[in-house]
Parts: C-alpha cells; structure tokens; sequence
C-alpha cells in the first residue's frame, strides 16, 4: 500500500468517525462498522468465486491453452507470487480482471475479445497489471475501503429513521442541524475518497505490472487499444453485475476520457503518460516462447492458440 492509499484510508477513517460519532454515537457506529464488515469480509472471503460466477468465465490449463498459460506462469515468477488461475470469459469487449483474497488465491481472467485485438506483448501487459493487483493484495484494500464507505452509508440510513435530537442523545456531539448535514455529505464523501483510492490502486498496478512485465509502452499501447474497442462493445455481463465494473481493467460500464471524482477508473490518457514517463528507466526483457502474432490463425494449430 503506497502512501497516497495510506492517506486516503486514513481520510476515510476520519470521516467514519466524525460522521458516525455526530450522527449515531458510539454504539450506532459500533453496530454500522460490525455489520458493513460482515458483508464484506463475506464479499472478500468469497472473491474470487463470486465474480468468476458473475461474468460465466471458464477454467484455462496449460493444455487448451499453452501460451497464454506460459506468459502468466513466466509473470507470475517474476513477480514472485504462486502462479494464478487462469480464466477466460467469452467476451466480445476487450478486458481482464484480477481477483483473490490473497496471492495463494490469485485470479486472471480475460475476455475473448482481448486475446483477439492485442499482440502478445501487449497481452503479457495487461496480465502483468493484474498480477500486480494480486501482488498489492488490493483485493483486501478495497475491501478495508468498502467496509469503512459502506458503514458510513449505514449511518446515513440510521440517521433517516431515528430523530437529530435522539442521535445527539445517542452520544453525538452536534445539533440537529449539523446532524443532518452530516447525514447528506458522509456518504458522498465517503464515495468520492472510495473513488479516489481505486484510481490510486489502478495507477499503482500500472506502475508495478509495467515493472513486471518490464515493458510500459506495450501496456500503454494495450490501454489505448481496449478503449478504442471498448467503446464500440457491449459487455453484457458487466451490465447485469455493475458492482464489479471497479476490478477490471478498463470500467466496463465507462466511455468517459476524463479522471472524474466519481470514476472507479484514471482516464486512459493519463494512464498512458504515466507510462511513457517509465519507458527509458525499464528494460525490456523477452518472454520466453514466440509471439502467435507472428503467424496466421490458418497456420496455427489450434492447440497453439492462447485461448480453447
């Protein structure tokens, strides 16, 4: 976790208890952060089988298919984490998302769709970037951060049902007035720090996966390719689970080319500077094995392809 997440946390932390202690006093925000930490230890516990069921995606092995299962295996080394499961989702919008409650549990899972618009650095890219989710164990990070957001969100609700003069009874220390002005802005507060932390984590796995995989350009590269196709495709199964457009690559759900205080997601330009900016300071190690790229589909046997 880097300092800029640490602050954000702590920031979200701070609002918790400020708006918790006015609103609800000391037991109403005992009881909100018990049960918003109980959905999401729950949410957390269950990751990575949760969201693979969501988005129908597929099993991968080393037989059907041998070179992606190579790329990660080899980035995964590198990275110095156990080697992820593999997954694939029949997807015609290019994306891929990490998930698992820790590296032991790590998750890769891409779309058809980006198997068939990227070559196979840009391919090794993207995975390195969701190696780096695993490696950073963001998993748990936002889940620390929903927990804390949506327990300020309970605190909200609380407040609706139970009068300001009961709540500054309760323990708060404010009026009513003061009260209910908490009441409308923590839960937007909360939100916009929530935001803030996941662009934070997706900047970082950036960072780190470019280092990984030792290549920023090819990273940027894939980036500027899943926007330009993602715009024109329709993921369906982010539309039916919005909840979980946040852990992809690119938000599923989003055509904006703009950071935005409410966007799970950095823009894509920004992102790409960023990257350029590492181009010089990183080598650029081979992976080991040919790129499929190299060779036409009716050339390749299809034992050969990186996707059954």
């Amino acid at each position: 976790m880097n300092a800029r997440t640490f602050l954000l946390l702590a920031g979200l932390t701070a609002i918790f208890g400020v708006a918790g202690y006015a609103i609800a006093g000391q037991g109403g925000m005992l009881i909100a952060f018990v049960v918003a930490a109980a959905m999401n230890f729950f949410a957390y516990w269950t990751s990575d089988s949760l969201v693979l069921r969501m988005h129908h995606a597929q099993p991968l092995d080393p037989a059907s298919a041998p070179e992606l299962y190579q790329i990660v295996a080899d980035l995964a080394r590198r990275a110095d984490i156990p080697m992820p499961r593999v997954y694939l989702m029949h997807e015609g919008q290019p994306n891929a998302f990490a998930t698992g409650r820790n590296p032991d549990k790590g998750v890769v899972a891409v779309t058809s769709g980006l198997l068939e618009i990227l070559d196979r650095d840009e391919i090794a890219a993207v995975i390195a970037h969701e190696i780096a989710h695993i490696k950073n164990r963001d998993t748990l990070t936002m889940t620390m951060t929903a927990t804390l957001a949506g327990a300020i969100g309970l605190l909200a609700n609380f407040a609706m049902m139970v009068s300001p003069s009961n709540n500054t009874r309760a323990g708060g220390g404010i009026g009513g007035i003061g009260a209910l002005i908490l009441m409308l802005l923590a839960p937007i507060m909360a939100m916009l720090v929530q935001m803030a932390i996941s662009r934070t984590r997706e900047y970082e796995a950036d960072k780190t996966g470019a280092s990984i995989c030792g290549n920023p350009e090819a990273l940027a590269t894939a980036l500027q390719k899943i926007e330009a196709y993602a715009k024109g495709r329709v993921n369906l199964s982010a539309e039916r689970n919005p909840a979980s457009a946040h852990v992809f690559i690119y938000n599923p759900l989003s055509g904006a080319g703009a950071d935005s205080l409410f966007s799970t997601h950095p823009s894509t330009q920004n992102r790409v500077t960023r990257l350029m900016a590492l181009v010089s300071s990183l080598a650029k190690p081979t992976l080991p094995g040919t790129s499929w790229r190299s060779r036409s589909k009716s050339d390749a046997p299809r034992s050969r392809r990186p996707w059954g």
